[in-house]
């Protein structure tokens, strides 16, 4: 899913609100719990003659006009997602508390690809019948996903429908909106051929592929409860584990400098989403033993008999998020891998071509 790019007003405009979320009162939100934006005004630029008639020096001459938009404009960047069928997965587990999160994380990690902090999330929750105990849970996984992304919780919708949906079940979709300057705008036009990839690590499928996964585990004999074969969780586990929201460790890499471009392995997984980034005439090539595959990617290969073309489609392989940066912060960045701060991987580098090859 691609975020879309809006770009604020240059004209006048004012607006003061603060809009708090009440929906469920044992639920809290993350601080800030309301989002304020404060009055803003343009100062009108009065263009005047600069002829000497109209009693101006030679000095006054020399004065730059100034006008707002040369000031400085911002940008918003709203993304919106679900969760899709890993919800299935949910309803099979009893795992509820997570999957919020994974519904921030699908927004979030959207919008950082431009460059954009998170300002504030909204999410809609649709049920035939409420049930506000199991409600409550999934409320709490959206609080948490938007406190790590340090984005306010702005509100939401709460539908029943009734008879829509099976007893028990329900559906998400959510909604982000962030902010960033426009001459901070991550766009991949700089990029050019020998600027280096940088794999961060996922948790498991995210969020991603859980049509074909569901077909593997039908085909596999084994329940939820089951351990994952070559990991140390039980299947279900493994499968629910929350999508990485990589928020702070990216906007934190991009005030560094040198991140040219970004990729979020969705849907497509590496075939199809890292070409995006790429100016036209320009490809990749990923050294898939730069990372190792995580059990459970291996399990779902080994069992569905599935071929490495469709895997590098499908799913992030253990890498979700992928920043296309120079030589020099490659380096930097590896250099703070070396001393413990966090794991990233080189997996790969930018090279004339189109399209994607693996070695």
């Amino acid at each position: 899913m691609e975020a879309r790019i809006l770009q604020s007003s240059s004209s006048c405009y004012s607006s003061l609100y603060t809009v708090n979320r009440s929906r469920f009162s044992s639920v809290s939100s993350p601080k800030p719990f309301s989002v304020s934006f404060a009055q803003t005004t343009r100062t009108r630029t009065r263009v005047l003659s600069m002829s000497k008639k109209d009693g101006r020096t030679d000095k006054d001459d020399d004065t730059d006009s100034l006008n707002y938009k040369d000031s400085g404009d911002s940008y918003l960047v709203a993304g919106t997602d679900g969760v899709g069928t890993k919800l299935k997965l949910a309803f099979e587990t009893g795992i509820h508390d997570t999957i919020g999160i994974d519904l921030v994380a699908m927004s979030v990690n959207d919008i950082i690809t431009s460059g954009a902090k998170p300002l504030f999330f909204l999410d809609y929750f649709a049920t035939s019948r409420l049930d506000v105990d199991l409600a409550e849970k999934v409320i709490k996984g959206i609080v948490e996903g938007c406190r790590q992304s340090e984005c306010a919780l702005l509100g939401g919708e709460t539908a029943e429908m009734p008879d829509f949906y099976a007893e028990g079940e329900y559906d998400l979709s959510g909604f982000a909106v962030g902010i960033v300057k426009k001459t901070s705008v991550i766009n991949g036009k700089n990029i050019v051929a020998g600027d280096v990839l940088i794999g961060l690590p996922s948790s498991g499928v995210h969020s991603n592929g859980f049509s074909l996964v569901r077909r593997v585990l039908a085909r596999s004999n084994l329940s939820l409860n089951d351990a994952l074969p070559g990991g140390s969780s039980t299947l279900g586990d493994a499968l629910m584990a929350p999508t990485v929201i990589y928020v702070k460790q990216v906007l934190d890499m991009i005030e560094k400098g040198g991140v040219k471009g970004l990729a979020h392995i969705t849907g497509g997984g590496f075939t199809d989403n890292i070409p995006r980034v790429f100016p036209d005439g320009l490809g990749a090539v990923i050294h898939t033993d730069a990372w190792e595959l995580p059990p459970l990617f291996k399990w779902i290969q080994q069992t569905g008999r599935i071929e490495d073309s469709e895997m590098r489609r499908t799913f992030n392989l253990g890498i979700g998020m992928v920043m296309v940066v120079s030589p020099e912060a490659a380096s930097r960045i590896l250099e703070e891998v070396k001393n413990g701060d966090y794991v990233a991987y080189r997996v790969g580098e930018v090279v004339n071509g189109e399209g994607v090859s693996y070695q």
